[in-house]
């Protein structure tokens, strides 16, 4: 594939996405029936949360009712309202889809969809946060907030239901994760933990990052403000960034800076959200010491 390609077309044909969806379902199966044979503690799990549901938006929606139910917000009526969301909604289905290849594609530490899909909390509270997104454009404010604030308690990742989010996103970890409202984060975005996209002070309207797709930002980063990070982009791990990067460069450091600097920044040819590539701006920087 040629450098800088993004995997994943913003609007798949409905059979691409029926194709799709029906062979990462099939995998995610068979690597269930897998894991039940090899570990029969997990049988019983296994079978309620994926085996039992005869489509990847029922298994979905049946684990995150359970995962976000309370005894005040009980998981049947979270269960009909995922799976009202997820059924009807094929850019849900097809958001979803890219999500599970992304986490796979671009964390070793994944060993298969079904772990993705059972363990994984950054792409759970991705797909729920859509269904959050989904009711606040219903103008379903209330319920998006509620929903939102499970989101927050049990994955400890708190995205605002108005943040805008595209497809084949990965949130590695996820913890301490914080998008504002009025943020946007484009396809193929690569986020780790404790990342804050968040906005400047008390002012009300369009306040939040825009993060283009092909981004990468690594832990501990801070971008704050109606600011743009260019498409392609890398953002280095506990950087604090408070002015537009342009696409495919590299910014880095307290205060962020460009590498190679703001008139000439570097820029490279890769897709940093895919590639993961956390540090070979290093030996260009010509201050990092040790």
């Amino acid at each position: 594939m040629p450098g800088g390609e993004l995997h994943y077309p913003i609007s798949p044909s409905t059979t691409d996405l029926a194709e799709d969806e029906s062979w990462v379902w099939t995998q995610i199966k068979a690597e269930a029936r897998h894991d039940a044979e090899s570990e029969p503690a997990l049988a019983s799990y296994l079978y309620s949360t994926i085996l039992c549901h005869s489509s990847l938006d029922r298994s979905i929606s049946f684990h995150l009712a359970n995962k976000l139910c309370s005894t005040t917000l009980v998981s049947t009526l979270l269960y009909d309202l995922f799976l009202n969301s997820f059924s009807t909604d094929s850019s849900l289905r097809s958001a979803t889809v890219a999500d599970l290849r992304a986490v796979r594609t671009r964390d070793p530490a994944c060993v298969s969809y079904c772990h993705c899909l059972l363990n994984y909390k950054g792409f759970l509270a991705c797909q729920a946060h859509r269904v959050s997104h989904k009711l606040w454009t219903q103008s379903r404010r209330p319920l998006a907030l509620a929903l939102h604030s499970r989101i927050a308690d049990v994955f400890a990742i708190d995205i605002h239901p108005g943040a805008k989010i595209g497809k084949g996103v990965l949130f590695d970890h996820a913890t301490g994760v914080v998008v504002g409202e009025t943020a946007v984060i484009g396809n193929n975005v690569s986020i780790l933990h404790h990342v804050t996209l968040g906005g400047t002070g008390k002012a009300c309207g369009d306040r939040h990052p825009k993060i283009g797709d092909g981004v990468l930002i690594g832990a501990g980063a801070t971008i704050l403000g109606n600011i743009k990070i260019g498409e392609g982009a890398k953002i280095g791990a506990g950087s604090v960034v408070l002015r537009d990067v342009p696409p495919r460069t590299t910014a880095v450091g307290n205060p962020a800076r460009l590498l190679g600097g703001r008139d000439q920044p570097s820029k490279h040819e890769d897709v940093p959200g895919e590639s993961m590539d956390h540090t070979s701006f290093i030996s260009e920087w010509s201050d990092y010491i040790i």
